[in-house]
């Protein structure tokens, strides 16, 4: 029981600086676009760079920082109708739909990384001015979704409790 507790607070606490680097990279994006602004219509000197950094912070920043969104339970949804139903339906659909979502997270885990490898193994390069190599920037999208994965199958587990002890 302590070795799950460890490990739950290790995975607590790597989400957590995940999107705390995820809210760094807003940050930095922001500045950039800033920066971008004042240098292009002041100074009449555009960079080249900026679209390529900004887009490849936003992917970062997306897969850095929603499994704490969703431990959060911060995504939107559309609960109009499962507001209206008993607490042990409402539970037996968020298991059904974390569930689902740990299936549509491991497809994005494998894929994601036979991708990312692929583009690793032939050295394929993003064909912009930068020419930035794809598998520093693609590794990010099956490290997310793993993360993503085990939050999504935590949370099908507290539902199933709950779901479990509604019969009690």
């Amino acid at each position: 029981m302590k070795l799950i507790r460890s490990i739950v607070y290790i995975f607590d606490r790597a989400v957590d600086l995940f999107a705390a680097l995820g809210g760094i990279l807003i940050i930095l994006a922001i500045l950039i676009v800033a920066f971008e602004i004042v240098v292009r219509y002041f100074l009449d000197r555009p960079q080249i760079w900026v679209m390529d950094v900004t887009e490849t912070i936003l992917l970062y920043f997306t897969f850095l920082s929603t499994t704490w969104l969703l431990k959060k339970n911060g995504h939107v949804t559309m609960d109009i109708l499962v507001n209206r139903l008993n607490q042990r339906t409402q539970d037996l659909l968020n298991i059904i739909t974390s569930i689902l979502g740990a299936v549509i997270s491991w497809a994005l885990v494998w894929y994601g990384a036979q991708v990312t490898l692929d583009h690793f193994q032939r050295s394929v390069y993003v064909p912009t001015p930068l020419r930035l190599p794809t598998a520093p920037l693609l590794i990010i999208i099956p490290i997310g979704s793993f993360l993503l994965l085990l939050q999504f199958l935590r949370r099908a587990y507290s539902y199933t409790v709950r779901w479990r002890m509604s019969f009690k």
